[in-house]
């Protein structure tokens, strides 16, 4: 019998997340899935095949039920909170699977409390949009022991990821450090555009232009995140791809690093 997954967090990844695990990772049985507003755990279920999720009303439901658990939140303070939530219950033997942009230090002090309660601990943060998390095309960061990578990649590469980084038997915080590292080229690349365009609009060369030479130039992330901008996707949603306060976060924990280790990164 497959191992049985417990979700916890159904923000913009975590959904495309879970609809590949439940479409391409050969389970069984069907996942359990949690989110503090529990509507949106049952939109999600309503939306996957019959059976394959089962919506829980809180963590301590779904823990004693599963041998794998994945952890995607916002902030840090949350995920001490679920993570802390998770080892009020016997966790002896399962694996959990903390896949949030963090702190490198907060997912050093959550491996020694899981690893103190009998359980694994795998660091695996991811990189790509929300159309990329549907595609199942992120790249995924595993560091942590060996034996927690085997049992995380059947998740991973082929499955909600196109892509891993394998840091075996590596400190934890190498792939947050990796992740928070790759997060800032993304906040310089979207201020560069935002400048550019601004600077093409009022120089009255016009935005078209300059997203042409863009295309030309810089096809992929640079091009789809220039399109998004002068199409409007970004003010016309009715939920933030990446909220501000979240891009913020990201940057504090950078610029943390920066200090910590005596390097300069005045673009952030």
């Amino acid at each position: 019998m497959a191992p049985r997954l417990l979700w916890i967090g159904l923000g913009n990844m975590g959904r495309g997340m879970v609809k590949n695990l439940v479409e391409k990772a050969n389970l069984d049985q069907p996942i359990l899935i949690f989110n503090r507003t529990k509507e949106r755990a049952v939109e999600l279920s309503s939306k996957l095949a019959p059976g394959t999720t089962e919506v829980v009303g809180s963590i301590g439901e779904g823990v004693p039920k599963v041998d794998v658990i994945f952890v995607i939140l916002s902030q840090d303070d949350v995920v001490e909170a679920a993570v802390s939530e998770v080892l009020q219950n016997d966790v002896t033997g399962k694996l959990i699977i903390e896949c949030s942009t963090i702190h490198p230090d907060t997912t050093e002090r959550l491996a020694k409390a899981v690893e103190a309660k009998g359980a694994e601990y795998l660091t695996a943060p991811v990189f790509g949009a929300p159309a990329a998390a549907d595609a199942g095309q992120l790249v995924g960061v595993l560091a942590g022991p060996s034996s927690a990578v085997e049992r995380a990649k059947p998740y991973f590469e082929g499955v909600m990821s196109k892509k891993d980084i394998e840091m075996r038997d590596e400190p934890r915080r190498k792939a947050l450090t990796l992740k928070l590292i790759g997060n800032t080229f993304i906040l310089n690349m979207v201020e560069q555009l935002a400048e550019g365009h601004v600077l093409a609009e009022k120089s009255g060369l016009g935005n078209n232009y300059l997203h042409q030479w863009i295309e030309s130039m810089f096809p992929g992330p640079y091009a789809a995140y220039s399109n998004r901008m002068l199409s409007g996707d970004y003010y016309q949603r009715e939920y933030p791809l990446f909220a501000v306060d979240l891009a913020r976060k990201d940057a504090r924990h950078a610029m943390s690093l920066a200090k910590a280790a005596g390097a300069s990164i005045p673009n952030v």
